[in-house]
């Protein structure tokens, strides 16, 4: 078990590492573009997205969550129970919700205006604010998750 902490722990950091690099300086370097030019990066970011190994990292996560929260109740006590489904519960949360009823439809609405430079133009402000607000949740989340995890290793 503790080596599933650790690893699911490590790679939440990762996690938090990449959504950190997005809310502290990739999405300011693009809100300072012109919206087009800006919009334009950030759909090209988008599509790649979906095939790299942070995609595999971060819904590779989501079962192992699942698992270490149910792992957590039966077989856990005491602070390392806490920890792991804590842990569990704010990666569920705070990543995978915020991501996928949050991000992903912003990221679709901001894909679909490709193209339409007067409408993608009015739209990426709103969507560089609210998709990095959003983002920050998913940092702290990953980040969060993370040390609970690791911090279960350590006492497991």
């Amino acid at each position: 078990m503790e080596w599933i902490l650790m690893i699911a722990g490590l790679t939440g950091a990762l996690v938090a590492g990449v959504f950190l690099g997005f809310s502290d300086f990739i999405m300011r370097g693009l809100a300072q573009a012109p919206a087009s030019q800006g919009a334009a990066g950030m759909i090209g970011l988008n599509r790649t997205v979906y095939r790299s190994v942070f995609m595999v990292l971060l819904l590779g996560l989501v079962p192992v969550s699942g698992a270490l929260g149910l792992l957590a109740v039966w077989q856990l006590q005491g602070a390392a129970q806490v920890l792991t489904f804590g842990g569990a519960a704010v990666y569920l949360i705070g990543v995978l919700a915020v991501t996928g009823m949050g991000n992903v439809p912003m990221n679709k609405h901001l894909d679909a205006l490709d193209g339409q430079l007067r409408e993608t133009a009015d739209y990426w402000p709103h969507y560089a604010q609210r998709w990095t607000q959003l983002n920050h949740a998913r940092t702290a989340g990953s980040a969060l998750a993370a040390v609970c995890w690791l911090a279960a290793a350590m006492i497991v």
